[in-house]
């Protein structure tokens, strides 16, 4: 969550006498605006999901709906906002080892995240294999954003925490304070390792950024588990993908495509403790990735497969689309409370469902 500092500037008009340093009884000038005095008040954003008992988006919530609790002190909303989202995309197009992710699928879930958001919201589009770069600026144009797609293009490698990295800075740079982040993602990282990783998912959690997540993690540690092992009754996979295999001739290209029958033996332990050591961040990754989108409000699809991945994709919309703003000013202040905080928003309204909860880390120190 990220903490704003709001100045507000007020005009002090001072009555009676002060002493000069004559001792002589002068006025007291009226200060101009220029001389005014600068009160600083600090207001915590975060995003909430209000629902009905049916799972319905509920329109008319107030601020005497809710109860927020900030490390188990309670506080009132200062105020509830419906307002148009910036959303920003980051397309996962990289990675050394890969086997179930790809592009075409990656864009298709992408393109069912734009077209399902509701007209008013503004869509960024960042890409990141070999480096993170924005392929696609602000846009309200749906069409706009889907042509961006058709310019990504997979990489070699995959540049992870540079992207997040990128995308806070990318999200905070805009005025709306209704931020979304949706990764399409197996959250792995060619360049970092673990520690790197975490520190820019923590980063996430000093932001008001919602994060929500299409992993692929699940899909590619399960297709990965059979390298991993020395003996499998697995089939071993094809040595060509198809369209390979479609240019050789009839008796070679038969060959390739024909399946594999029985139990296969590696005795590459180079290559096994490789497919081990991928599989064991695919399966961190997957835990990290669901702590954040815990811990920022968020969303996530785990799917088993790439057909499921695109066919849920817009439910990561919906919950876009059905959120407030709210804020609140914290009766511990930022700089004297907490390097951690744990905010819940409760409902006091009968039938309404409100989801939120915010793990909020107090941004470090330039």
């Amino acid at each position: 969550m990220r903490y704003i500092y709001f100045i507000v500037y007020i005009v002090i008009t001072l009555s009676g006498t002060t002493a000069a340093q004559s001792g002589r009884i002068q006025p007291t000038p009226t200060p101009t605006p220029d001389e005014a005095v600068k009160i600083e008040t600090e207001e915590i954003k975060l995003s909430i999901l209000a629902l009905d008992e049916d799972g319905k988006y509920v329109k008319d919530v107030t601020g005497n709906d809710i109860v927020i609790t900030d490390n188990n002190i309670l506080h009132q909303p200062e105020t509830v906002r419906r307002i148009p989202a910036n959303v920003l995309i980051v397309l996962d197009t990289g990675g050394e080892l890969r086997w179930v992710k790809n592009l075409d699928h990656t864009r298709r879930a992408a393109a069912a995240v734009i077209e399902a958001l509701a007209p008013g919201n503004n869509v960024a589009i960042l890409q990141y294999s070999d480096k993170a770069e924005l392929v696609g600026d602000w846009t309200d144009d749906k069409n706009e954003a889907l042509g961006v797609l058709r310019k990504t293009k997979f990489g070699l490698r995959s540049a992870f925490v540079e992207a997040i990295d990128l995308a806070i800075e990318t999200l905070l740079s805009q005025p709306r304070d209704n931020r979304h982040l949706v990764l399409i993602t197996d959250g792995t990282d060619s360049f970092y390792g673990p520690a790197e990783r975490l520190r820019a998912m923590r980063r996430l959690l000093s932001t008001d950024i919602s994060v929500h997540v299409i992993s692929y993690t699940r899909m590619e540690s399960n297709d990965i588990d059979p390298r991993t092992k020395a003996i499998s009754n697995s089939p071993p996979p094809r040595a060509m993908p198809d369209e390979i295999a479609a240019t050789l001739p009839n008796g070679n290209r038969d060959a390739a495509r024909a399946p594999k029958i029985g139990p296969t033996i590696n005795m590459d332990r180079k290559h096994l403790e490789r497919m081990r050591n991928r599989k064991r961040d695919l399966d961190e990754s997957e835990s990290h990735l669901l702590q954040l989108v815990e811990n920022t409000n968020g969303t996530i699809l785990v799917p088993l497969d790439r057909e499921e991945m695109v066919a849920r994709a817009a439910r990561i919309s919906a919950f876009i689309n059905a959120s407030y703003v709210i804020t609140y000013i914290p009766k511990v202040p930022v700089a004297e409370g907490p390097a951690e905080r744990t905010i819940l928003v409760t409902s006091k309204r009968e039938g309404l469902v409100v989801q939120a909860k915010r793990r909020f880390l107090r941004p470090e120190k330039p």
